[in-house]
């Protein structure tokens, strides 16, 4: 309903900036006005654009320089400020927190609680599959509960609401790699009280890291990072629809099993083909905007029917074919209570959950914050300040939290967080300039003069042709035919030049209907579709939703994974370098910045960048996988500090590599590299 308020930018940008109040010092400049020829907006809700990095123009550069030069004499405890990370981002950010619930006012809310629902709850159910089948510790209530948690303290706590959390993949693959090492030993600890400790190790490192501004790490994060570690990302969840679907060989008889791949196959396949429809011209764009909103809980509520229809129901009610469920709401896996008295484990253990809480630490700084920062990357025009310092601690109290309550600990999503925020993108179309051509809307009397003057010329002509007529014939008597065909001449010649004048006007007005194209303009910034989907969950825990969720059949879910990976696959930025390369030179466009980029420096770009995954990836596949986090972890120095020494210019690692989200919000962890 707001997207038709919102039909030019530059008029919707001017006038939101009375709307909210002003920001406090530390944020003290707008976000960056859009430029007049802005990137292609992101025609579905999986398809995110990457614009290019507009550096930030310090007009002040002899104060920042003599600034930054009387830092450098200060003691360097005396420039460690505790706590004031949080401060400012509790400070920059309640100005705004009514607007953050009355700004929900919007429809673009409703698709994108659905959307992010499904996105959220079925990856994180079907990751846990391997938890729940493995330890017997977990369950879909678990699962549910922390997604719950997660978006209730973000909604009403956190200081970037758009932020998706819940169970991730490195978690299960955290959880598990805990449960493996110590289910052989013959005393081994509790595995729930170890979880316990281990969180509250991680924990306390959360809440040193943001007392201490630790998170303005992120300064040192680039593109190579997040590029590389969500490449693993689509990866493992391309991995995890495979090992759904074999599993279901020992599970299931085999006709089942071949049913779940065909489940699979089209969960995998109907939203390509939403995705597809909605960035054609087909239709009209209201029908094409609803492909793009619900195509995915679409297809898995269709899928699902169709597990059920005709003969297919006898394969699907086979145990082992469906999502397990609990027999009673709000009741944990194995009978336990719900309070896991962690506290009671014996002291060794204790010590020894110590390194396995600071490697979680590890993994939360990385993922969480890059999720973050994605979702809040400069394609997206925000207009509110982040909270980078604050979100990472109330992240340590859900920590605790989930080791308290014997859940899996929520972190940031990727590529939901991101997708999140695309949801609620409102579009609107782009000003022409000034000297553009006359539209089809346009008042024929206020035509630029040009516009006339070709106009008149061709009245002239035309006159002059009449006229040309009437003298010939004058001076013609000798016959009627010669009068007929210089008629049909003239008639023709006439019909020529109003041809070529109403198609010379329509081909201007199709170019200049062409050149406004929907371009985002403004974000839904709100906590309600995060509150939403969270009570979406709360509610699947009920007897009723419950049993509705226990019908899903694992190759839905199977072709959920395959969907999701091979989408953030054919989207990476280490993908888009890939086929750069193999692409024929004649078939890209010339305006593509990698073309000033040496062919043999994007290439070497893009092995370190594989290089990085394909040791994160090879890690989780051992009884090493423990350590990943500090495998991604690794790849920030290896950027900062050897990337720049391997034959790269300083315009070509500008090119290949840059700032993930914009100044404004950079600004918030003390700019970017």
């Amino acid at each position: 309903m707001s997207s038709t308020n919102n039909r030019h930018s530059s008029h919707s940008s001017n006038h939101s900036h009375s709307l909210y109040p002003p920001l406090t010092p530390i944020i003290s400049r707008p976000r960056p006005i859009p430029p007049t020829n802005p990137p292609e907006p992101p025609i579905t809700l999986l398809h995110s654009t990457t614009s290019p990095i507009i550096p930030f123009q310090n007009n002040n550069s002899f104060s920042s320089s003599t600034h930054q030069q009387n830092k450098r004499k200060e003691k360097w405890y005396k420039r460690i400020k505790f706590g004031y990370g949080m401060y400012n981002d509790i400070k920059n950010r309640i100005p705004w927190y009514i607007s953050d619930w009355t700004d929900s006012w919007n429809y673009r809310v409703i698709p994108s609680t659905w959307f992010i629902f499904f996105a959220n709850v079925l990856p994180g159910l079907a990751f846990s599959l391997d938890l729940i089948e493995t330890t017997g510790q977990y369950g879909v209530q678990e699962v549910l509960l922390a997604s719950f948690m997660a978006a209730f303290v973000a909604s009403f706590l956190g200081g970037q609401p758009l932020l998706i959390s819940g169970v991730t993949g490195p978690i299960t693959v955290f959880n598990k790699t805990i449960y493996d090492i110590f289910e052989k030993k013959a005393n081994g600890p509790n595995y729930l009280h170890f979880i316990g400790w281990t969180y509250l190790w991680a924990a306390i490192f959360h809440w040193i890291a943001a007392a201490f501004n630790a998170v303005q790490g992120l300064k040192y994060v680039t593109r190579f990072s997040c590029d590389t570690f969500g490449f693993y990302v689509a990866a493992v969840y391309v991995q995890y629809g495979i090992q759904v679907v074999t599993r279901q060989f020992g599970q299931t008889s085999t006709p089942s099993a071949f049913l779940g791949i065909i489940l699979a196959v089209l969960t995998l396949v109907l939203p390509h083909y939403f995705n597809s429809l909605a960035s054609s011209g087909y239709i009209n764009k209201h029908f094409r905007r609803f492909c793009a909103d619900y195509g995915m809980p679409i297809t898995i509520i269709a899928m699902t029917g169709l597990a059920y229809w005709g003969r297919f129901d006898q394969y699907v009610l086979e145990d082992g074919m469906t999502l397990p469920t609990t027999p009673n709401s709000f009741q944990p896996a194995s009978d336990r209570p719900w309070l896991v008295r962690f506290w009671q484990l014996e002291g060794k253990w204790v010590g020894i959950s110590l390194p396995f809480g600071l490697v979680l630490f590890i993994l939360f700084y990385f993922d969480a914050n890059v999720s973050s920062l994605i979702a809040q990357g400069s394609e997206y025009p925000l207009r509110k300040p982040p909270g980078f310092h604050w979100d990472f601690f109330l992240l340590g109290i859900t920590t605790f939290i989930a080791g308290l309550l014997g859940i899996p600990a929520p972190n940031g999503l990727i590529p939901q967080a991101p997708l999140h925020t695309a949801s609620l993108v409102v579009m609107g179309y782009e000003d022409t300039s000034s000297s553009s051509s006359t539209t089809a809307i346009d008042d024929p009397n206020e035509q630029s003069a040009e516009d006339r003057n070709r106009h008149g010329e061709r009245v002239v002509q035309l006159t002059e042709m009449e006229n040309g007529e009437n003298e010939v014939l004058r001076r013609t008597k000798s016959g009627q035919a010669h009068k007929n065909t210089l008629n049909r001449r003239i008639s023709n010649a006439a019909s020529e030049l109003r041809r070529r004048n109403k198609t010379s006007e329509d081909s201007e007005i199709m170019h200049t209907l062409e050149d406004r194209r929907e371009v985002p303009v403004a974000v839904v910034e709100q906590r309600v579709s995060n509150l939403a989907q969270g009570c979406l969950c709360l509610i699947l825990m009920t007897k009723p939703f419950e049993h509705v969720l226990g019908l899903i059949p694992k190759g839905v879910l199977a072709g959920l994974f395959w969907y999701m990976g091979s989408d953030a696959l054919l989207t990476s930025g280490v993908t888009a370098k890939i086929l750069y390369l193999i692409r024929d030179k004649k078939a890209t466009s010339p305006s593509e910045e990698l073309h000033k980029v040496r062919k043999s420096r994007i290439l070497w770009f893009t092995i370190i960048e594989l290089i990085g995954f394909g040791a994160t990836f090879a890690i989780t596949q051992t009884i090493a996988a423990i350590g990943f986090p500090v495998i991604i972890m690794l790849l920030v120095p290896l950027r900062v500090l050897i990337v720049p020494h391997l034959g790269f210019t300083e315009e070509e690692l500008g090119i290949l590599d840059g700032a993930v989200a914009s100044p404004f919000t950079m600004e918030s962890v003390g700019g970017s590299i």
